[in-house]
């Protein structure tokens, strides 16, 4: 299974994810209750090599979670609950890097580390469309 694979099953747990008619890859359509995951790349953070030749490699893997909710101009209700579930989502994903329930891409599951950060309005339309992204990051390592 792929990463992309693993991230957008285990999104799937999340207990809100429910809310969500639609959830894509690279794509989200502009219909209230709408997701995507948008893959940014994998980056080599550093990478040692032993006296043996044993390499060992930090990697992080990043993530943007966009979700399209219904919040016309002025709505503070709607707001309010928007970021609720943004800020739930937030949690939930700091809850399970912790307690070890979060993809384990690397060879050292302990030394994982799954954040979701930067949670807010990405964009308002006066359609009544709000679009919120999350960044997803994963750091991880891998020995070769």
């Amino acid at each position: 299974m792929t990463h992309l694979e693993m991230i957008k099953n285990w999104i799937a747990t999340y207990p809100d994810y429910n809310i969500l008619s639609e959830f894509s890859v690279d794509y989200t359509d502009q219909i209230p209750n709408n997701g995507g995951i948008f893959p940014a790349g994998l980056s080599e953070v550093s990478r040692r090599t032993d006296i043996l030749g044993n390499v060992t490699v930090s990697n992080q893997e990043n993530f943007g979670i966009y979700v399209i909710f219904e919040k016309s101009p002025g709505d503070a209700v709607a707001a309010e609950a928007n970021q609720d579930w943004i800020s739930g989502f937030q949690t939930w994903v700091q809850e399970q890097s912790v307690t070890g329930l979060a993809p384990v891409f690397g060879d050292i599951p302990y030394t994982e580390r799954v954040t979701a950060s930067s949670g807010a309005l990405y964009a308002a339309s006066d359609e009544g469309l709000a679009t919120y992204m999350v960044q997803l990051t994963i750091n991880y390592t891998k020995r070769y």
